[in-house]
């Protein structure tokens, strides 16, 4: 049996928080811990086919990974070349079972990237994407989460937005979203085993952004090769024992100097759920963290 490493919260973990989550307000320069950011002229300007990476975290949201995933399949790019990217943790039989079974579909201008991790890795989100920041070869890199889907037309009209570009960080004007789902929910239960799924439009909500958050950071490759992703910050670059609360999406932010630059990208489609698959079932956290959204829902 493989001996399972603890990493419990060490007693300066929560002063580093508040420092960093403070430090994202602006009150410290962001210079002090990054490396320095490539010049406009010097990041490179694709005109044509650009290569994107699409990089997601999944553990226990198998259900919903499956619509992401499906819609590369359903609705593969013409105008870009994909990289999709999944940091995943063996243990979770869900995610391995469908990994191997989307990775059997040949999808043209589509290349399938799996990363396993521990879980203790898996947990600090920024562990991965920091990765996948500086090994990328890809022109831009889309950080995301496992419950956004990519519909029709977003690749491609991703790829016209992106046409000699050098933004440092761009995100979608727009998304569409599920209602608030439960568990039980027909949608979530077609995507609890291996198969292709696909999503209709018709009950979707339109909402607008105003800043590129945690699953619409679309960042130049250029950039993300330089600096990372949160390299320099200690606490989101430590693995932990337990899903840690994903702030350092706001930090990259504060890092790279911009809220990002809103572009036009259709097809966006997000999966709104009240279970939360990353907390233990039936713990305390999961019991609250349900109960506040369906209060969510329900305003």
């Amino acid at each position: 049996m493989r001996e399972t490493k603890l990493y419990p919260q060490r007693w300066y973990d929560p002063i580093l928080a508040f420092f960093f989550r403070l430090a994202a307000s602006g009150y410290v320069p962001a210079s002090w811990f990054r490396a320095p950011i490539p010049e406009p002229q010097s990041r490179n300007a694709v005109h044509g086919i650009p290569t994107l990476e699409v990089v997601s975290h999944c553990w226990q949201y198998s259900n919903m990974l499956a619509y992401q995933l499906s819609s590369f399949v359903n609705y593969p790019p013409t105008r870009l070349k994909l990289i999709v990217t999944v940091f995943y943790c063996p243990e979770d039989e869900g995610t391995s079972e469908l990994l191997k079974f989307i990775e059997q579909n040949d999808v043209e201008n589509v290349t399938w990237n799996w990363h396993a991790l521990p879980k203790e890795q898996l947990f600090r989100r920024g562990i991965g994407r920091n990765r996948a920041a500086k090994s990328t070869q890809a022109d831009w890199v889309w950080f995301t989460d496992c419950d956004i889907i990519f519909h029709q037309n977003c690749l491609d009209s991703l790829a016209n937005e992106l046409q000699g570009r050098r933004d440092v960080l761009v995100f979608p004007r727009e998304e569409r979203t599920t209602p608030m789902l439960a568990r039980d929910d027909g949608m979530l239960k077609a995507g609890s085993k291996p198969q292709l799924v696909d999503i209709k439009a018709d009950n979707l909500t339109r909402f607008s952004r105003d800043r590129a958050k945690g699953a619409f950071q679309i960042v130049h490759g250029d950039v993300a090769r330089a600096i990372g992703y949160c390299e320099g910050i200690s606490i989101y670059q430590t693995p932990a024992d337990h899903w840690c609360k994903c702030y350092e999406d706001r930090a990259f932010r504060w890092l790279v100097g911009t809220q990002g630059t809103p572009i036009n990208v259709d097809g966006v489609y997000q999966v709104r759920h009240i279970h939360k698959g990353r907390y233990k079932q039936n713990s305390i956290w999961s019991r609250i963290r349900s109960k506040i959204r369906r209060l969510q829902e329900q305003g």
